[in-house]
């Protein structure tokens, strides 16, 4: 199965589509201390492998930040993607959209899409059975993630959610 990997900055005409099967080929963003926004979109593939993709993807829209905020948007995104997989069908596709700013700090959103299912799931995390393997993943989303959403139906899905990591304090200039 083919994957088609695109990122973008806020520039216009500054679009770089892979068709390579990695979303790790695809080159890093560069976040500057200006600020932008850098979106990668990917195909996730409709199986198995779905979660590794993601967060082979998410890896590579965040080249560069703190440990603690990949390590959260890498866990997220594969949540995401297991959960599209398991309750969705094709096309599942992930878009992370992040957003610089020297004054707000870095916000990351992850978007994960499907192409829906015939049975509509619950918009709030329900509590997973405690000897169950399975049924953490929106848990997992609500406690690391700033905000979140699911919408569900029988022609589309789409869950989201919003990480948030605030600007460091500039040092004290010395003259």
């Amino acid at each position: 199965m083919r994957h088609h990997t695109s990122t973008s900055r806020d520039r216009p005409g500054s679009v770089l589509e892979r068709g390579t099967g990695h979303p790790g080929s695809a080159p890093p963003p560069k976040h500057s201390d200006c600020g932008g926004t850098t979106t990668l979109i990917t195909d996730l593939p409709y199986g198995l492998r779905a979660a590794e993709v993601a967060r082979e993807a998410v890896a590579v829209a965040l080249h560069g930040t703190e440990t603690d905020l990949l390590d959260d948007a890498r866990l997220i995104g594969s949540e995401l993607a297991t959960n599209a997989f398991a309750s969705g069908n094709p096309p599942l596709v992930l878009c992370v959209d992040v957003k610089t700013s020297a004054v707000d700090g870095l916000e990351v959103e992850i978007t994960v899409t499907d192409g829906g299912c015939p049975d509509l799931a619950p918009t709030s995390p329900p509590g997973p059975q405690e000897e169950a393997v399975s049924g953490r993943g929106l848990v997992i989303v609500d406690a690391l993630a700033d905000a979140w959403s699911l919408s569900t139906g029988t022609h589309g899905t789409r869950a989201w959610c919003r990480l948030k990591r605030q600007a460091s304090p500039s040092p004290p200039s010395t003259h």
